[in-house]
């Protein structure tokens, strides 16, 4: 058929996804996604972009369609980038969800692991109990575009609860009799750049508007405003964000009226949570997602547990019930007090927390010769360090439990910890997102015989500081990531210039150029964005 160029019609059949969600077909041998396409269809499809080893297709027309396609609930999908899989059945989702997991475990870890199951939500609507809007230049309130940092209007979002879109209308009336500017992320100029909801069990919520600033112009009205819309609100806060970056939460807050926590109930325990603290956003996914790793640690009362990337102690106090004693470690402050402050409010004395990054908790405690019988890890979705996963080998405990929220990471992971002589004997996807990309895992890693030529770990404790261990992807890591993903392949030099870009650091003089008058190429647009998405998928950036 000869080489694939842009705007051609081919027809073809759709045979399973990718990463994410699109339909996968093959011409010529060559990989085509196909935005909005299902496994099994037989499509008219138009191409968008031919890349080296890939290309981008749209469907034109469906010659036969999938008895697992249905009509989009949602007039804002697919402009909306929130959700990914409105045109197809909840239980086709399920599959595609419960085999990304497996193929990830399989391919990249090397894992013969079976995914046993993957846990549906019964609602698959309305169950975000945390909201963030970006605020438009233009003063839109919504969400970003599919694949862009454009900010649509959105006026109801499906996955939602009633006071977050509430609390949003009522920010649009604020900013329009106000004449408040939204932030531009490409001048930095403009105010108002995110409005944060978070809700509990009882419908009350927690306001958090972010600025670029230490204030805003009637702040007063604004409270009374939100007040009006969101009768159940505990608390407004203002946040702090004059960062040049697209990171949504501030350094600084201060209350402008109520509370700066919210309470809640998760797996019958009570807790209070910041606007900083993580908090899983699908409540009844989460209590199955706890009870699973709590099935697969095992505990008879007796263990000493070591929970890592702790937050505000969820899973660290739904296991204490059932263990000897348990230790969390997070690196946000305001969340290790949460922790604290949980542990007191639910009578729980066999609790211990530390602030501090992962690598250096875990390298301390391990200095000091504790030998945890179960290790359980709730990581972002870069994932864990090499260094963390040597460190928990080297404490040799019977078993990890390992809380994931991407497959990619977490398979990488997996072939980590099998370096170090765990297996993955057990692995259950829990779908903590329904119609939105995301996944989450939990996998069971049980110890086997160890090489303990294999294991060789240093600990320069003196000196440390802790921002030294912030883990971040490698240049080849993120030029991997880009090239599996878009088919791109993008150098050092580009890398460098989009970190700089988000305010990364990349060293002083990392990739630039040797004289002042020396001419640099500069970054294309396609792969900067190619670059952003990396970022974002190794948690460099929001």
């Amino acid at each position: 058929m000869g080489e694939l160029v842009k705007n051609q019609l081919h027809t073809v059949t759709i045979e399973g996804y990718g990463n994410d969600g699109m339909g996968i077909a093959r011409i010529d041998g060559r990989v085509v996604f196909v935005h909005n396409a299902l496994r099994g269809e037989k499509c008219e499809i138009l191409i968008l972009k031919v890349l080296k080893s890939v290309a981008f297709a749209k469907v034109q027309k469906i010659l036969e369609t999938s008895s697992e396609r249905v009509t989009p609930d949602c007039p804002y999908f697919p402009r909306c980038g929130g959700c990914t899989y409105r045109h197809m059945s909840y239980d086709e989702e399920l599959r595609l969800k419960r085999q990304r997991v497996q193929d990830a475990l399989t391919r990249i870890g090397g894992s013969d692991v079976v995914v046993e199951e993957i846990l549906g939500g019964a609602d698959t609507v309305r169950y975000r109990n945390k909201a963030q809007y970006p605020v438009g230049a233009g003063g839109a309130v919504g969400f970003y575009r599919a694949r862009t940092h454009e900010v649509i209007e959105c006026e109801s979002c499906l996955l939602l609860k009633p006071e977050a879109e509430a609390a949003a209308e009522a920010l649009r009336r604020y900013l329009t009799k106000y004449a408040v500017s939204g932030y531009d992320e490409k001048s930095g100029r403009g105010l108002l750049r995110h409005l944060y909801v978070r809700s509990n069990t009882k419908g009350e919520s927690l306001v958090c508007v972010l600025v670029n600033a230490d204030a805003l112009p009637h702040e007063q009205e604004l409270v009374a405003m939100l007040r009006e819309a969101c009768p159940k609100t505990v608390g407004i806060v203002l946040g702090t964000n004059t960062m040049r970056n697209n990171v949504i939460l501030g350094d600084r807050y201060r209350t402008l009226w109520g509370k700066d926590r919210l309470e809640d109930t998760l797996c019958g325990l009570s807790f209070r949570l910041s606007v900083s603290s993580f908090y899983q956003v699908n409540h009844t996914q989460c209590q199955r997602l706890y009870a699973k790793a709590i099935e697969f640690a095992q505990l008879t009362g007796k263990e000493t547990v070591l929970d890592l990337y702790c937050g505000v102690g969820t899973i660290t106090l739904a296991m204490a019930k059932s263990a000897g004693k348990v230790i969390g470690a997070e690196i946000v402050p305001e969340a290790i007090e949460d922790a604290k402050d949980n542990a007191v409010r639910n009578g729980i004395e066999n609790a211990e927390f530390f602030c501090g990054d992962a690598s250096k908790i875990a390298a301390k405690l391990s200095h000091e010769n504790l030998r945890p019988d179960v290790v359980t890890v709730d990581p972002p979705r870069k994932g864990l360090s090499e260094d963390v996963v040597t460190t928990i080998a080297q404490m040799a405990p019977k078993c990890v439990v390992y809380v994931s929220c991407d497959p990619a990471t977490l398979a990488r992971d997996v072939k980590r910890f099998a370096d170090n002589g765990y297996t993955a004997v057990r692995a259950c996807a829990v779908d903590m997102f329904p119609r939105a990309d995301h996944v989450e895992t939990v996998v069971l890693l049980s110890k086997g015989e160890i090489d303990s030529k294999r294991i060789r770990v240093e600990f320069p404790l003196d000196d440390m500081e802790i921002t030294s261990f912030r883990e971040k992807a490698t240049y080849p890591q993120i030029k991997e990531y880009v090239l599996e993903q878009t088919g791109l392949k993008v150098s050092s030099l580009y890398i460098s210039q989009i970190k700089r870009k988000c305010g990364l650091d990349v060293g002083e003089s990392y990739n630039k150029p040797k004289s002042e008058d020396a001419r640099v190429p500069q970054c294309a647009l396609e792969k900067e964005k190619a670059i952003m998405d990396a970022l974002r998928h190794f948690g460099m950036i929001s």
